[in-house]
């Protein structure tokens, strides 16, 4: 789309002048990102009702749950207190925070694409030499979180008002509200960082501070009242109580918050011009010091690298600390014990949820590598790349700069989530250390896969995204929804041995070694060949 067409077709207000157009450009650009994230969100909701009728059929289990939330401080700090034991209030205390977090994500991704993302790219200079107003690209990016907060609210309502109407109403108006808090948050980050890199790590901290927050809260009482708990947007979704008598009071708290946030972020996209921010970047040295493509790929890259490595770390301290309590509330639950087992072998129950916990960080490592090939994307596409490959630099060995730090990041964040569940748990440090390894060859599938796209197909090199989101979906569901194991081992993950307490069984992840190897040759041959894109 030219900026012809923007100037032709805008309208509006001076200051919203295409505001329309620019909103389903970005629906169209997010025609993957949006979809599969709001999937992968809402079936984790939905999957969840049959589920939990299945662990907690009768009413002396519920009420065994009941005693032992009440009691458990670390499982409240996991997934916050129960306020009823109904089959719908239930779905909203085990799926709340994570489905939040995973709407909280998906909101401020699509904000910094759309901003500073555009801005970084000099693609945002372009369309705003049309008639385009001030703050119609910081509009569009906020309706566009918007629409995927909105449409995953509907889904969410709809599937659960079988349950009862009111509370699926609440519940999915609660997760837009987190949705649009952190769209307006990852807003004004936009306006004060120069790098989009650093506006989705900086609002993502604010996310995990949020998630810190309410864990906090909610392991010093019982029912959600903690000062902790109130600071956060995700504390606040509990608070609303769905299926426990609403307190439909809170919603104004979203609202407020997002409201305030929007018009921050609107006062200060107007008082800074295009491509500049309130916090610029630091001047490097006077003297050059990157030598080599790897140096600048490292350099680019470091940021979010460290990251990950502390998020990483300081989830294996916090699962390592509940381990002990997990154990305990599912110990005497056939049906909880069995999805364990399923998701982490059958070696016990202790061991057996050690390697969902460690599992499951392996899953989410797969969004780490795709997010760090798919930077060979932004940087090409962004036309920053054609000037690095015009001086003696071929591709490959641009290539491979960022590769080694995809890759080589992923055995780095794993080895600290393992030196975080030594700090939490501190037993079987050697095991649980082998457990996050041993995830590693998957990670580096998907990865593959997303080197693959950006070599061969670079206009479907998102779709790495897809297949991440399909996987998450596929380890996080797939597990309690009891589906044949024919569809788990469509995921790598599902062909890993079941550490700790499982054997050692080395074929398998030697394939997926050589699998990954496979890719990335096949991607890199196509890269070589291919015309560069602009």
């Amino acid at each position: 789309m030219t900026a012809t067409s923007f100037s032709v077709r805008g309208g509006g207000t001076r200051q919203l002048a295409g505001t329309g157009i620019l909103l389903r450009f970005a629906l169209r650009r997010d025609r993957v990102l949006i979809p599969v994230w709001v999937a992968v969100n809402t079936l984790m909701v939905l999957s969840m009702p049959n589920t939990l009728k299945s662990l907690y059929g009768t009413q002396a289990q519920r009420d065994d749950l009941m005693h032992q939330m009440a009691t458990n401080s670390s499982l409240r700090a996991l997934v916050g207190p129960v306020f009823d034991d109904s089959l719908g209030a239930l779905t909203a205390w085990r799926v709340g925070v994570y489905a939040g977090a995973l709407a909280a994500v998906t909101s401020l991704l699509v904000v910094v694409r759309h901003t500073r993302d555009e801005e970084e790219s000099g693609r945002q200079e372009l369309v705003s030499s049309g008639m385009v107003g001030r703050r119609a690209p910081l509009t569009a990016g906020l309706l566009a979180a918007g629409v995927a907060s909105g449409v995953l609210a509907l889904l969410v309502a709809g599937g659960l008002a079988g349950h009862g109407a009111a509370g699926a109403v609440a519940f999915g108006l609660g997760l837009a509200g987190v949705g649009m808090v952190f769209a307006t948050a990852a807003a004004i980050v936009a306006q004060l960082t120069e790098s989009a890199r650093l506006a989705r790590g900086l609002t993502a901290a604010v996310l995990g501070a949020a998630f810190v927050l309410r864990a906090a809260g909610d392991s010093a009482t019982d029912d959600g009242s903690s000062v902790l708990t109130w600071l956060s947007p995700l504390g606040w979704l509990e608070n609303l109580r769905p299926y426990a008598h609403e307190r439909w009071w809170v919603l104004l708290l979203f609202v407020a918050a997002a409201v305030v946030q929007g018009v921050v972020a609107y006062e200060l996209a107007g008082r800074r011009d295009i491509g500049m921010s309130f916090l610029p970047t630091r001047p490097g040295p006077a003297s050059g010091r990157l030598g080599t493509a790897g140096a600048l790929a490292w350099r680019l890259q470091r940021g979010g690298v460290l990251g990950w490595s502390v998020g990483f770390f300081l989830a294996g301290v916090v699962y390592g600390g509940l381990t002990d309590g997990a154990a305990d509330l599912v110990r005497d639950n056939d049906n909880a014990r069995q999805i364990f087992e399923r998701m982490g072998g059958r070696s016990g129950i202790t061991d057996s949820f050690l390697a969902s916990m460690t599992g499951m960080l392996g899953l989410i490592a797969a969004l780490f590598i795709v997010a760090s090939v798919l930077r060979l994307h932004g940087e090409e596409t962004s036309g920053r790349a054609e000037p690095l490959l015009a001086n003696a630099v071929g591709r490959l060995r641009w290539a491979a700069g960022h590769l080694v730090v995809a890759f080589g990041g992923t055995v780095l964040i794993m080895l600290l989530t393992g030196l975080g569940f030594a700090v939490g748990y501190g037993k079987q440090i050697g095991p649980i250390m082998g457990s996050c390894l041993v995830q590693v060859p998957a990670v580096w599938v998907i990865g593959g896969v997303a080197v693959l796209l950006h070599g061969c197909l670079p206009r479907a090199a998102t779709a790495a995204w897809g297949v991440a989101g399909a996987v998450l979906l596929i380890g996080w569901v797939g597990p309690a929804l009891n589906v044949p194991q024919a569809v788990l081992d469509l995921s790598p993950f599902g062909h890993l041995p079941k550490l700790p307490g499982g054997s050692m069984h080395w074929p398998p992840v030697l394939i997926l070694l050589a699998l990954a190897a496979a890719l990335v040759t096949a991607g890199l041959t196509g890269l070589r060949r291919r015309d560069m894109t602009t």
